[in-house]
């Protein structure tokens, strides 16, 4: 009869290799999406003879893929990932990081999409300050105004063009009409990850958004902060920065994707 200290040892065993596996795929993000074998032990702690044994059983098993020098996620997870959340509404996925970033910032928190040369509100988390920027589900915008439509375009060179050819009316007294000077915002805003614009499609109101990506690396929508220019400064904007972009790459898990490149 084997002992019971010895059993129970059996029975761990499994799950602190499980533990570690976790650890592993967790030290992987939007912002590192490659990773070496010596940035995997530190990030996890993990002994590095540990660590290149499960990196490497971890890609014979599609868990992981080579990149090059480095690792990263590996394309068989996304496949899962997909079927997770096939079936399950936007809204339904997207709602408790929206609630999160309103909550993170006080200000309306809403995910956009390009639907028919438009922007659309897609899921939304209204903020609790009685002045605020109306906004919900189903509410269509142009593309070329606002920190949301400039990421939009920003990350889908196709349709960039389609809207940089047409005219660009002018909402405001500040709103971007000139496709030349469009198309260098929108370089801007793919070196830097994010946009930040301010009375671009109402008076008064200011915006920054950031990209989320599916399971393809595709473009999947707009993850933006919205709400009235005295509340959200220019400053203030800057310092929510890092918030946006962490709530960005939060919902791109969420939904399954990653990273393009």
């Amino acid at each position: 009869m084997v002992p019971e200290d010895e059993a129970d040892s059996s029975k761990r065993k499994p799950l602190l290799v499980l533990g570690k596996i976790t650890e592993i795929l967790d030290a992987f993000s939007l912002s590192r999406p490659v990773l070496t074998l010596g940035e995997i032990q530190q990030a996890t702690g993990i002994p590095a003879s540990t660590v290149q044994r499960l990196v490497s059983n971890m890609v014979g098993e599609g868990l992981l893929d080579r990149a090059g020098e480095g690792i990263r996620i590996g394309a068989r997870m996304a496949s899962w990932a997909a079927t997770a959340v096939s079936g399950v509404d936007v809204l339904t996925l997207a709602q408790p990081v929206l609630r999160s970033l309103r909550d993170r910032t006080g200000e309306t928190a809403c995910l956009f999409r390009a639907e028919q040369g438009h922007r659309v509100c897609v899921a939304v988390a209204e903020t609790r300050h009685a002045l605020r920027r109306e906004m919900h589900v189903g509410k269509i915008m142009p593309l070329h105004a606002g920190s949301a439509g400039r990421v939009l375009l920003a990350w889908d060179a196709e349709l960039a063009e389609a809207v940089l050819a047409g005219p660009l009316e002018a909402l405001t007294g500040t709103t971007v009409t000139s496709p030349g000077t469009l198309r260098g915002l929108l370089d801007r805003t793919r070196r830097d990850g994010y946009a930040i614009t301010a009375a671009e499609r109402d008076d008064g109101a200011s915006g920054l958004a950031a990209p989320v990506f599916g399971a393809g690396g595709e473009l999947a929508g707009a993850l933006a902060v919205s709400g009235p220019t005295i509340r959200m400064t220019r400053s203030c904007c800057e310092q929510w920065v890092e918030p946006l972009l962490e709530h960005a790459e939060r919902l791109t898990g969420v939904l399954g994707g990653r990273p393009p490149g």
